[in-house]
């Protein structure tokens, strides 16, 4: 069903390699202003095409691209491959190093409901149109998405341990993550990842917007084209693939922090009783592990008083929205129905796009600005299993903004993928099984 190829991959030159941490980037959705700023100053960092700045961002990435290309900054590989790529990291209090194994690619931007790439969570119209635009504008991809597949058997982890022996890129990255690129180039090999993929469903880890942008691009394209006929660059799109059955997949927390929130502290607790249990904690560090262990179980800050909230397990036949159980299940479902609807009157359709709530990774930072008076009060939440992403998935329906954190991010300048036709163009039916 999934529908990939090799990429003819773009990658900085050679005599970039020893200092291509200091051209790499985050992500746009998670760098902070002072990431950014610091990176900005570099002229050849990959930010600069991913998160472009100026009045006209689009066009800025496009002269970006050109001058990089002229002056070799950027140069193309000649022969399509299957990039190996290899995230080795520790998890807090982990003394084990664990990997995370994968490979990119390019997929065809396969529609929504076609049912092969399947979302967890819905996108931001804004978020989208910005992508597009830049999309457009540069026919090139900074950075790949996250797609998750399943395959017990672990068919193509030989063939990646023996590409990653020999890397085009070893470094250390913002995060203190180990990031290393091999590629494959044997056709023989690439086979069988095609053969292998084709009979699978993608779940889409990270990347929404890059995605439905790539979706609505591909359609865009295909409109204006009579002699479509679904073979060009523009219907592909640049994904890095992980097996969501591998065993070092992780997802971490964001929880959530709400400001400008009128009530008061004793009317939350107040309306809180009709839903959940109510414990006061005397040490706000004990969150993480009093919640930890239960099921529907948060930590409610305030600046003075902490507490531990449960959702009393009999008030789940009140849940009031005609989705499935195995979605309903969810922690952040239960949250941001019972709490964030029902105790602070925020419609259930509206939190996307309110300005009430904003999503923290970093647990310290909530509790400080909580402390500070920045924001009202934080909710402290726990990681949602593997298992329930990939049922909430195959559901058809989605999760709440921000549910997933799959750690580690992936970066951007790795790796580019083009979708200009004369940078596509090669015989890829010399890799077809």
């Amino acid at each position: 069903m999934a529908d990939i190829l090799p990429i003819k991959g773009w990658r900085y030159h050679e005599r970039f390699k020893s200092n291509l941490d200091e051209l790499t980037s985050p992500l746009f959705d998670v760098v902070s202003e002072k990431q950014r700023l610091a990176l900005y100053e570099n002229p050849n960092n990959s930010i600069h095409v991913s998160v472009p700045l100026g009045e006209n961002p689009a066009f800025n990435a496009k002269m970006v691209l050109e001058k990089w290309k002229f002056e070799k900054i950027i140069i193309q590989d000649q022969l399509p491959g299957i990039y190996v790529y290899y995230q080795y990291f520790k998890f807090p209090g982990q003394t084990k190093e664990s990997c995370r194994k994968g490979f990119i690619a390019q997929i065809k931007a396969h529609d929504w409901d076609e049912k092969v790439v399947l979302r967890h969570e819905n996108t931001i119209v804004k978020a989208v149109s910005d992508r597009i635009e830049l999309l457009k504008s540069t026919e090139f991809q900074p950075s790949p998405t996250h797609g998750l597949y399943e395959d017990p058997t672990q068919l193509l982890e030989s063939y990646m341990d023996a590409a990653i022996k020999d890397p085009i890129y070893d470094l250390e990255d913002y995060q203190g993550v180990r990031e290393v690129l091999g590629v494959i180039q044997d056709a023989r090999i690439i086979r069988k990842f095609l053969e292998l993929m084709k009979d699978k469903v993608v779940i889409l880890a990270d990347g929404h917007h890059r995605y439905q942008s790539a979706i609505t691009y591909r359609k865009e394209k295909k409109e204006a084209n009579p002699s479509h006929t679904g073979n060009e660059a523009y219907n592909y799109h640049m994904m890095y693939f992980t097996n969501a059955l591998s065993k070092d997949l992780k997802i971490l927390p964001t929880h959530r922090l709400f400001f400008g929130i009128e009530m008061s502290e004793e009317k939350i607790l107040e309306k809180l009783e009709g839903f959940f249990t109510v414990k006061k904690l005397n040490d706000v560090d004990e969150i993480g592990e009093l919640i930890l262990q239960k099921k529907w179980a948060f930590g409610l800050v305030f600046k003075d008083n902490a507490y531990k909230i449960r959702l009393i397990p009999e008030k789940m036949t009140e849940f009031g929205m005609e989705i499935p159980d195995v979605v309903k299940e969810v922690e952040l479902m239960v949250l941001h129905y019972f709490f964030i609807e029902k105790v602070l009157g925020i419609a259930f359709q509206d939190q996307r796009f309110s300005d009430n709530i904003e999503y923290e990774r970093n647990m310290n930072r909530c509790f400080a600005k909580v402390n500070s008076g920045e924001a009202s009060f934080a909710v402290i939440t726990k990681e949602v299993a593997m298992s329930q992403v990939l049922d909430v998935c195959k559901s058809g329906f989605t999760m709440p903004q921000k549910s997933t954190y799959f750690y580690p991010k992936t970066v951007s300048g790795l790796l580019f993928a083009s979708v200009n036709e004369d940078d596509f163009k090669f015989p890829y039916q010399a890799f077809q099984p």
